[in-house]
Parts: structure tokens; C-alpha cells; sequence
């Protein structure tokens, strides 16, 4: 007897539940109130040109391997995929310019360049420190099955490798240890951004995120098609499995009965009975009752001062000048300290520092775009958007601002460029329950990770998946987060074969309830 599973939003995490799962000879239906897939990576139609609007950095792929060759199929038979050699150029202003490398050797001759060689001796002892932390925590906490306790953790990791444990510092901020790695001010703020990658400022984040500067250092790789195309690689892949996709269709409530979930009812009316039932939204959605009263407590909640940044995102067609952009830039700000108090405080950055993903440009080269290019522009924002919905005079600062930053580092955009741009607001309208927080709960505080809420909620045969969930934010740790929700699913519905009739809640119809998105 073929399990059941409806799966509620098809982003990164609830595709790779369902391509998982379909493999596995489930019986699979995704939902979405979008209509497309892959959550937050998506695109917007500018000047009849798509841009991409969520994420552009593309790092982790044996996370992709691995999902596409356990549903018998090949990640690069779906994609196409080059890997950078630049991972990215940093700018403070016209004449201070560092870029990273894929190869670390070019990295530290680099740095050692632009900031003596003391700073390339710092990069080097960072790097190793960075790869320390994430091979002691890569299958120990990140693709484990569940969020870990401290006692846990230890006991996973074991006593032998205690030191590297240590290593992370998770009891000091990731400002303070870089400070020791890098005098050079600059520096430090190059390697603190990497906290902002999962939506977290570098200084209240514990010093174990330096992890992610070696993900990046692993490789990054540019997608044709960006990031959407994936989500659309996964969709057919869990389609060449039989899987089912609902497009355009929200979810009122998830059904149940006294023991287990039994399905979910659509806003139309219309209910799918299954045997499990997969969230891939934030957990506060189900308790916000987004998703109906009868799973109201079944997750664990963000609140809002758990929220990770959220951010003022423009998809922009324009000329450039001046800066030779590649395809991954960042601008910084003057004062990064200032630019986080402010971000706190509740407010837009007044200096912000900037993102622009240049999409037509490969990062190999420093060719010169002719004509208009595609620009994906970044500034971080505080998630208050349920609550502090911009104005068009702060959208128009905000601009300003960011133009301004670009400035200083010798990059004009044309002044009536087409150009689109989502505020905070509107992200959280796209993700209900989120304010507009981009990346799930924050990683403040060394306790951050064993707070997550886990595939199993607290109702039996409901799931969890998405960037709020264990592991955590950002497109791998969101599939790997399905991979998880799908293993729990497999361990609970397939291999025991305990299957029960699937119950209608309710016996009718029941009114729509406020529809929630992918996470």
C-alpha cells in the first residue's frame, strides 16, 4: 500500500521531500498558492527581461547530487552549472578592491596584496580554523536527523574531537574572533558579512558561523537560469516519479483527527486525504492558525525578536559605469556597526552596505557588459514588514542610500533605469508570518541552533521543512531540511508499513482560512 504525503509549499525544502519521497513509491502531492516553485527562488519580469529575485549564490551541490542520485537520476542531466573562479569583489570605495577566489592560494596572495602579509597569515589561519569548525559539525549537526542538544552534540562529535568543537568559540561573537584573525578593519568586515548569509548580524551570531566562508570556499557555482531553474530541475525530477503539483492553490487548513493528521482542505473547498502531511513554510504559520486551529501548537513558533533580516531587494535592467562588476559584488558600508544598531533598532540602514548579483556577467572574467544588464541589488533590512510597511518616501531614501554606496566605490547605474523593488512588506506577504524575514530565526546566541524546530511537529504524521527548520537557512540546508522531513516520513509510513484510513475532518467543506506561502 503506497503511502499518501501532500506537501504544503513547493520550495527548496518540500521539493526535495517530494522528489525524495516519490522515488521512494509514495504517493505524492505538492500544493503551492504560487505559481511557481521554489519558495523564495524566484524571478521577476523587468524590461521583458527575467531577473532573479531571490537567492544567487550556489554553494554545497553534493547536497543536489546526492538527492538527484538517490532518486536515480543525475544533478547535471537537469542543470547547467559553472563553477566561479572569482566567489566574489569587495569594494570600500574607488581605489580599495579585494576579490576571493576558488582557489585559496589566490585568495591569500590576494590579500596579502591589498593588506600585508601579516593579513594574508591571518586569512590562512582563519581558513583552516573555518574548515575545522565545519568538518567537525557537517554530519553532526547539519545532516543530522534532528536539532541536537548540547549534551547531544557532544556525544555525537565524541571526546576525541572535543577541540575542535572548542574550535568554533560558540560562546563569543564572530565580530570579536575575526578581530583576532584580521587587525585590518576592512578584512573583518569582509568575513563577518558571512553571517548575513543566513540572515544574522556578525556581532551577536556566534563565532562557529566562520563555517560558512569555508562552504563558499568548497565552491560556488552560477546556474544557468539562476536559482529558479533548480527549483524547476526538482520539480521534474520528482515529476519523472509520479509526484503531483497543485499549482496556484492555497491551503486552508490541515486536517486532522484525535490520533493523526489526516489531509489538508484547500481554500476552493476541496480536500486530499494522506497519511502525512509536510509543512515547507515557517512553523509560525501553523501557529499564527494559517494553517487551521487543529495544528495550532503543533510547531515551534519564531518570534519576532528571533526573526533573521529581512531585506530591500531591486530587480534592476540598466547601463552600469565605472566599477568593473562581476557576478558576485559586495559595497561596503562605512561603519558596519552602525549599519547593524540601526538594522536592530527597527530602521533601514542610513549607510548601507550593498549586494549585486550582475547576472550576465560570468565571474571569470572582468568583460564589459554592453548595454543594459540584469542586476539583482541587496540591502539588508530589519523584518518588521507585518508591522512597518514602507512608505514610498522610505523606499525612495532607501534607494538613494544604496545608490550612494555604489557611489563611493565608482558604480552609476542610469538614473531611470526599469527597475523593480520588494520591501520588506512585501516579502512578508509572500511569507506569511515572517515580517519579511528571509531566512527563518535568526543564528544570534550560541543556543541559535538547538532551537530550530525539527522535521517531526507534534502531531503525528505532520513534517516540517524550509530555511526555518533544522538545519537552517539557505538553499542547501532548506533541501537538506526536506531530505531530513522525507527520511522521517520513510521511517515512520514506509518501512513500518503502519497505514490507517485516512479520515475526512469535519465530513464538509470549511471556510477558507489566510493562505500561507512556501519558506
Amino acid at each position: 500500500m503506497r503511502a499518501k504525503v501532500v506537501i504544503v509549499g513547493a520550495g527548496m525544502g518540500g521539493l526535495s521531500s517530494a522528489a525524495l519521497l516519490a522515488a521512494r513509491g509514495c504517493d505524492v502531492t505538492v500544493v503551492e498558492k504560487e505559481n511557481w516553485v521554489g519558495g523564495k527562488a524566484r524571478a521577476e519580469t523587468v524590461d521583458g527581461q527575467a531577473i532573479a529575485a531571490g537567492p544567487t549564490v550556489f554553494t554545497m551541490r553534493d547536497v543536489f547530487e546526492d538527492i538527484f542520485r538517490a532518486c536515480g537520476a543525475q544533478l547535471s542531466d537537469y542543470i547547467v552549472a559553472q563553477r566561479a573562479d572569482v566567489l566574489a569583489r569587495h569594494a570600500w570605495n574607488e581605489s580599495e578592491r579585494l576579490d576571493l577566489f576558488a582557489d585559496p592560494a589566490r585568495s591569500e596572495d590576494a590579500i596579502g596584496a591589498f593588506a600585508g602579509a601579516q593579513a594574508a597569515q591571518g586569512y590562512r589561519a582563519f581558513r583552516h580554523q573555518a574548515q575545522r569548525v565545519y568538518d567537525v559539525l557537517d554530519q553532526t549537526m547539519m545532516r543530522a536527523n534532528k536539532p541536537a542538544t548540547p549534551l547531544s552534540l557532544v556525544s555525537r562529535i565524541g571526546l576525541t574531537r572535543w577541540n575542535d568543537l572548542r574550535a568554533g568559540r560558540p560562546y563569543e561573537s564572530l565580530w570579536k574572533v575575526l578581530g583576532e584573525f584580521f587587525p585590518d578593519p576592512r578584512l573583518q568586515q569582509l568575513f563577518g558579512r558571512y553571517a548575513t548569509y543566513c540572515g544574522s548580524s556578525p556581532f551577536a551570531s556566534p563565532a562557529t558561523l566562520m563555517l560558512i566562508a569555508h562552504v563558499e570556499a568548497m565552491g560556488v557555482w552560477l546556474i544557468k537560469g539562476g536559482i529558479s531553474a533548480l527549483g524547476d530541475a526538482m520539480r521534474k525530477l520528482a515529476e519523472s516519479h509520479g509526484a503531483t503539483f497543485c499549482m496556484g492553490e492555497p491551503v486552508a487548513q490541515i486536517d486532522r483527527n484525535w490520533r493523526k493528521v489526516t489531509g489538508v482542505t484547500l481554500a476552493s473547498g476541496e480536500q486530499i486525504e494522506a497519511d502525512a502531511v509536510i509543512v515547507n513554510a515557517d512553523p509560525t504559520a501553523m501557529s499564527d492558525g494559517l494553517l487551521g486551529k487543529a495544528v495550532r501548537k503543533a510547531a515551534r513558533p519564531v518570534r519576532k525578536d528571533q526573526r533573521s533580516l529581512s531585506a530591500y531587494v531591486w530587480m534592476a535592467h540598466t547601463q552600469t559605469h565605472g566599477f568593473p562588476l562581476s557576478h558576485h559584488n559586495v559595497f561596503f558600508s562605512g561603519d558596519y556597526p552602525q549599519e547593524f544598531a540601526e538594522i536592530t533598532d527597527g530602521r533601514a540602514p542610513t549607510s548601507p552596505s550593498v549586494y549585486i548579483c550582475a547576472q550576465d556577467r560570468a565571474a571569470t572574467t572582468d568583460a564589459t557588459a554592453k548595454g543594459r544588464e540584469r542586476l539583482q541589488i541587496i540591502v539588508n533590512a530589519p523584518a518588521n514588514g507585518d508591522s512597518q510597511p514602507s512608505t514610498p518616501e522610505e523606499i525612495a531614501q532607501c534607494t538613494k542610500a544604496m545608490e550612494m554606496t555604489l557611489a563611493q566605490c565608482g558604480l552609476t547605474l542610469e538614473p531611470d533605469r526599469p527597475q523593480t523593488v520588494t520591501t520588506p512588506a512585501a516579502f512578508a506577504k509572500l511569507f506569511p508570518s515572517t515580517g519579511g524575514a528571509l531566512y527563518g530565526r535568526d543564528s544570534h546566541r550560541w543556543a541559535a541552533p538547538f532551537q530550530r524546530q525539527g522535521p517531526r511537529a507534534k502531531i503525528r504524521g505532520l513534517y516540517c521543512t524550509g530555511g526555518a527548520t533544522h538545519p537552517g537557512a539557505g538553499v542547501p540546508m532548506a533541501a537538506l531540511s526536506g531530505s531530513l522531513a522525507a527520511r522521517m516520513v520513510i521511517v515512520d509510513h514506509v518501512l513500518t508499513k503502519r497505514f490507517h484510513p485516512a479520515g475526512t475532518a469535519g465530513g464538509m467543506s470549511t471556510r477558507s482560512a489566510p493562505t500561507v506561502s512556501t519558506a
